[in-house]
């Protein structure tokens, strides 16, 4: 009889041990919510990255529009990013954001004289805006006709964007207006494209001509 209640005992140890090893192998397993809370976090993670992203691409083209001086297309792009971008890139758009109202309200001003206003336009030129510079100049132009510079410049916009026969024209009204505008335009190297054209040497040495 003893013999027999000890076999039971350790068959009841075994039991208990490999039990205990069954528990001590198994993973605690995450619960439904915590599950869920994850997936709810991963999706919020991937949302701001995107976010992030939109804005970013607001950010850059607006930098482009302000290098170019489109004030008007930069200003709705940097305020997108303010409202919607994360905080140093929000920080960032309001900065240049100010620059741009700045910028927008002296270009909607009335220049003090056509000087300014035709410095400004050469300015635009210089950058390579043409667009907007040619507006300028076609403005100025309509409302001083009688300004030789400001032919002058079309000339020189004319030439610059590859318009030889409406850059001799203008040049020769500026040159009509005031003949120093001949002599001006002979040692100025932004009519090189034009320098081979046999009209526009016509238009600078009248003199050789009829000779």
């Amino acid at each position: 009889m003893a013999t027999k209640k000890t076999t039971g005992k350790v068959k009841e140890t075994a039991s208990k041990s490999n039990h205990t090893k069954d528990t001590v192998g198994k993973k605690p397993q995450a619960s439904s919510a915590e599950t869920s809370h994850a997936a709810s976090r991963a999706k919020d993670v991937i949302e701001q990255q995107k976010a992030f992203q939109v804005s970013l691409q607001s950010y850059e083209q607006a930098l482009k529009a302000l290098q170019i001086q489109k004030f008007d297309k930069a200003k709705p792009l940097l305020e997108k990013v303010v409202l919607t971008g994360p905080k140093d890139l929000a920080d960032r758009a309001r900065m240049h954001l100010n620059i741009c109202d700045q910028q927008m309200s002296k270009t909607k001003n009335s220049f003090d004289s056509v000087e300014e206003h035709y410095d400004y336009a050469v300015s635009l030129m210089n950058m390579g805006d043409f667009v907007t510079a040619r507006e300028h100049l076609d403005k100025i132009a309509n409302e001083s006709p009688k300004l030789h510079f400001v032919w002058y410049g079309l000339a020189l916009l004319e030439c610059m964007t590859g318009h030889t026969n409406e850059s001799l024209q203008h040049l020769a009204e500026a040159i009509k207006l005031n003949p120093r505008a001949r002599f001006q335009a002979r040692n100025d190297s932004d009519f090189k494209n034009m320098a081979d054209d046999p009209r526009f040497t016509e238009l600078l040495y009248p003199e050789g001509t009829n000779a």
